[in-house]
């Protein structure tokens, strides 16, 4: 499973990348508008960063508008996928876009229809968002799971990057139910490596360690 974070902080994703663990990112208006920065500019620099799918997405909610900024994002860098919405004009956007040879992302995906229509397309990803979807419901793992199935029964080669992961727990689910990608914000990223039980483990062996005469621990020395 590829792990990308999702954010438009460049600490953030200068320090989850030293650690190796990230395969890609994910931004969209609200991150960016977060930053208070210039976008081509943001966007610019994660992808110097990170050598990987960056997501970013378009604001326009016309399919003209859709289109002509998938064009313009798109040639900031070889490594941009094109965020664009699952609405009636986003599938219109997607189909002209993706014949184009544009990678898309297609984001505020809530059902497996929109996901099977999406992969008829061409799009690139679908990010279904599961987080928000089991505010309402208990259906974010078994939309996943629906979209799996679907994929594989007519062999679509459109990714599933599960989105809107609320905690740790969910990228586990996610990881189990078959998702290619979960995109994980900042915070769920520290929680999935960190366990509090690792560290009392760990100073419970160093504890034991320093009680031995120093000159019978000299291999470290």
């Amino acid at each position: 499973m590829e792990f990308f974070i999702d954010t438009a902080d460049i600490n953030d994703v200068k320090k989850y990348s030293k650690i190796g663990i990230v395969d890609g990112v994910t931004t969209n208006p609200a991150l960016i508008a977060k930053e208070g920065r210039d976008f081509r500019e943001v966007v610019t620099e994660i992808c110097e960063i990170v050598d990987g799918p960056v997501s970013a997405e378009v604001v326009s909610t016309d399919v003209d508008g859709m289109i002509r900024e998938a064009k313009l994002v798109s040639q900031l860098h070889k490594n941009i996928v094109v965020k664009i919405p699952a609405t009636v004009e986003g599938f219109e956007a997607l189909n002209i876009v993706a014949k184009e040879g544009i990678k898309v992302n297609f984001t505020v995906l809530y059902t497996a229809n929109q996901a099977l229509a999406a992969a008829k397309l061409g799009a690139t990803y679908v990010s279904p968002f599961v987080g928000r979807l089991d505010v309402t419901s208990t259906g974010g793992s078994e939309l996943i799971r629906e979209i799996r199935k679907i994929y594989d029964n007519f062999s679509f080669k459109t990714k599933i990057l599960a989105a809107s992961m609320r905690n740790a727990v969910y990228v586990k689910n996610a990881a189990m139910d078959g998702a290619d990608v979960a995109t994980i914000p900042p915070n769920v990223m520290h929680d999935l490596i960190h366990s509090e039980l690792s560290v009392v483990s760990l100073d419970g062996f160093l504890a034991e360690w320093d009680k031995l005469d120093p000159s019978k621990r000299n291999y470290f020395e």
